[in-house]
């Protein structure tokens, strides 16, 4: 049976489908669909009369690979999987970091001049070091994150799962999450332990398999903290004392912060940097996080009771990096704007709030956006059925927004 296909990342990579001189590199999360998304892209090169023979697959997470730990051994096997040919070879290679020192091997098949060549890894390591270096110019990477709320009601569809209301489906994305294999369970306790066992995984394989962690129960504490405070400022001196205080456990601020790096490469959270708009400089500290998918919490936290505030802020973050803007926290003077999003030079400034009914919340909201005179858009989302016209800030539902796959207009 043919797999649900993500036409927001295929829509991406198909003008370099046939691209022999770029390595096409697709970054994410563990189980965020990586794997999916390359056997979409066989199936469309099949469909285009691709010869099976001149398509390899190497998944190293798979057991008939584990094997496959040198450089020597993956080109032994590429070599041995994909025969001569005089047409376009296509080689894919699935959790590449998994191989030390891959980087010569892939590039020698690059130079062969008639090879694509399409690599996966579950964090940032795999754009370190050697790659970096070696393949400058060489590569386009592509960051996928987990189901959008668009592509959730596309799956749930998929899997023919049955009807409910709409704003009850979206409730469970903001609760449950966008792991893709996590929408096959409807039991919750098993959608609870899947997306535990993920980040086991991350932990065992994207992060103490990398870097030491001496303290691996302070290194749980540390990453529930975030967990539970994602969307909220930061500050890791305030983390220090909270530790130390509140769970009794004492760290240095330099372990903290190494800590905290370690979650961002494995692309458990993403950090959302505080921009100046009067200076146009980013400012260090305050910073929030934002988490990968919304299930990481629902896994990681015994109050499933949930703030939509945070979450809402949540889904829209990752939403706009999934269509590729640079989102920060915006300081003016003494407010905050929740985000101020960059793209090619081109800002907007983004308020989100569950609603804006009450007028002190609405005055809360509207308040950032008086003092910004530069003419950019700005942007208030909230679940307002009825948008709001005041002082030409754009006000929008925000699931219909998520739901039709929206996007900002800069112009």
């Amino acid at each position: 049976m043919q797999m649900y296909r993500r036409e927001h990342y295929l829509a991406k990579l198909r003008p370099f489908y046939d691209d022999v001189g770029l390595i096409k590199v697709v970054t994410g999360i563990r189980r965020c669909g990586k794997s999916s998304l390359l056997c979409s892209v066989m199936d469309e090169l099949r469909e285009r009369g691709v010869a099976e023979g001149n398509i390899c697959c190497i998944n190293l997470d798979r057991r008939e690979y584990q094997g496959v730990n040198t450089p020597e051994k993956l080109d032994a096997v590429i070599e041995h999987s994909l025969g001569k040919s005089a047409s376009t070879r296509y080689l894919f290679i699935d959790e590449i970091q998994n191989v030390k020192g891959y980087e010569a091997i892939v590039n020698g098949w690059r130079e062969e001049g008639d090879c694509s060549i399409f690599i996966t890894g579950s964090n940032s390591y795999l754009l370190s070091g050697e790659l970096a270096t070696k393949l400058t110019g060489r590569y386009i990477e592509l960051e996928m994150f987990t189901l959008s709320f668009s592509e959730y009601l596309g799956m749930r569809e998929y899997l023919g799962l049955p009807q409910k209301p709409e704003s009850q489906i979206f409730q469970e994305y903001l609760t449950y999450g966008g792991f893709p294999k996590a929408l096959e369970y409807e039991d919750l306790d098993a959608k609870a332990m899947y997306i535990q066992d993920v980040i086991g995984q991350i932990f065992n394989k994207d992060i103490a398999a990398r870097k030491v962690v001496r303290h691996r129960d302070t290194f749980q504490r540390v990453q529930d903290y975030l967990i539970n405070n994602y969307a909220a400022p930061t500050n890791l001196s305030g983390i220090v004392d909270y530790l130390k205080h509140g769970e009794g456990v004492t760290v240095k601020r330099e372990t903290l912060a190494n800590y905290v790096r370690l979650l961002e490469s494995a692309k458990v959270l993403y950090k959302c940097p505080r921009f100046d708009l009067r200076s146009r400089r980013s400012l260090r500290g305050g910073e929030k996080y934002y988490l990968a998918d919304p299930g990481i919490r629902f896994a990681r936290n015994t109050d499933t009771r949930m703030s939509y505030g945070p979450a809402l802020e949540n889904a829209l973050y990752v939403h706009l990096r999934s269509k590729g803007y640079e989102v920060s926290v915006g300081i003016i003077g003494k407010l905050e704007c929740d985000f101020i999003v960059r793209k090619r030079e081109r800002y907007a400034y983004v308020q989100v709030s569950m609603s804006v009914q009450d007028p002190n919340v609405e005055e809360r909201e509207f308040r950032p956006f008086t003092k910004l005179a530069d003419g950019y858009p700005k942007y208030l989302f909230s679940l307002d059925p009825l948008p709001m016209q005041r002082d030409g800030v754009r006000h929008l539902n925000l699931m219909e927004f998520l739901r039709t796959d929206g996007d900002l207009d800069l112009s």
